[in-house]
């Protein structure tokens, strides 16, 4: 299971390889609130999204034997490139089995970092089993995106910063919204924060329709989507959140927070005018949450979490010209 020492670790190994992604902040956006907002841009991060950290951290502690052979991810786009570069990197060839759906810009985007491609249909079969297959015909290691000790370990680095970071601001206490799938950058964070900042709430934010963790935090056991595509949030889709993330964000995080697709477009146009960030749809979740469902929250400050910014330009341009 992840612990801060294995977080702390991480960090050692992504030294020097991955940014310390700063907090923003705008005046425009603490209005529009009712509230102080710290915004992390986390899609300033290599691949423009958090999930390097988690790719390196896990292809980093694989010993020199498995990396040599290769990896297996399995993605709509983000740990994709994250994954695939973070091979490339460390020499190790890697297959990234994607969704026929995904945008296009993932796609091309994980196939010029370095990776084998192989396109599913999301709908009708079954990526891990996929995943399974061919890490058995190819002795590959499997990196899942999210329910796995050493992602949930690289990308809970990102708590680290948010604690350093906001202690330098004077914020000791606050929310921290984070854009929420699986549920391993979520689980990360919390962990992180429960050491390094414990007066820290993390809220998971997910879309209308998906919001698998916020019904399973609700209930108190892992329920399930009733579908796995079919929003624009592609990033944050996933069918429920993970056997080892679960406990994690049951323990220590707070109510879920859900907004629409409209939110989020608008919190893409806001972050672009206000901050100079271009985000994905899934990756202003957490935005929204702040800007639009403040009756929701119950801190002076949140600290919000932009998880990515691979965005089709069709997919911006559409918020830029319904919003601004």
């Amino acid at each position: 299971m992840t612990s801060l020492a294995m977080i702390e670790a991480a960090a050692k190994r992504l030294h020097g390889h991955t940014r310390v992604t700063p907090l923003l902040t705008s005046p425009f956006l603490d209005d529009f609130a009712g509230r102080r907002i710290l915004v992390k841009p986390e899609c300033l991060q290599h691949t423009g999204s958090f999930k390097f950290r988690g790719g390196w951290s896990a292809l980093s502690a694989l010993d020199e034997t498995a990396r040599a052979k290769g990896v297996i991810a399995y993605s709509s786009g983000n740990h994709a490139q994250g994954v695939a570069h973070a091979a490339t990197l460390h020499g190790a060839p890697s297959v990234i089995v994607m969704p026929s759906d995904a945008p296009q810009l993932k796609i091309d985007n994980t196939r010029a970092l370095g990776a084998e491609v192989v396109l599913y249909d999301r709908a009708t079969e079954d990526r891990d089993a996929i995943g399974q297959r061919l890490a058995g015909e190819r002795d590959l290691t499997l990196i899942k995106p999210f329910d796995e000790p050493q992602v949930i370990a690289g990308q809970g680095t990102v708590g680290l910063e948010i604690a350093a970071q906001a202690a330098e601001f004077g914020v000791k206490g606050g929310e921290v919204l984070v854009n929420c799938g699986g549920g391993g950058l979520t689980s990360g964070i919390a962990l992180a924060l429960e050491a390094r900042a414990p007066q820290m709430q993390v809220r998971p934010c997910e879309p209308k329709g998906f919001d698998d963790v916020t019904r399973s935090l609700k209930s108190g056991q892992i329920e399930r989507n009733s579908q796995t595509s079919g929003s624009i949030c592609d990033a944050i889709l996933t069918e429920s959140p993970g056997k080892i993330t679960f406990p994690i964000l049951q323990r220590l995080c707070g109510a879920g927070l859900v907004v629409t697709e409209d939110e989020a477009l608008h919190a893409m146009a806001l972050a672009f005018l206000r901050l100079k960030i271009v985000l994905e749809p899934g990756g202003a979740v957490s935005l929204a949450a702040a800007l639009f469902h403040g009756s929701e929250l119950h801190s002076e400050t949140a600290i919000v979490v932009a998880t990515g910014g691979n965005v089709d330009p069709e997919m911006f341009n559409q918020a830029l010209m319904r919003f601004v």
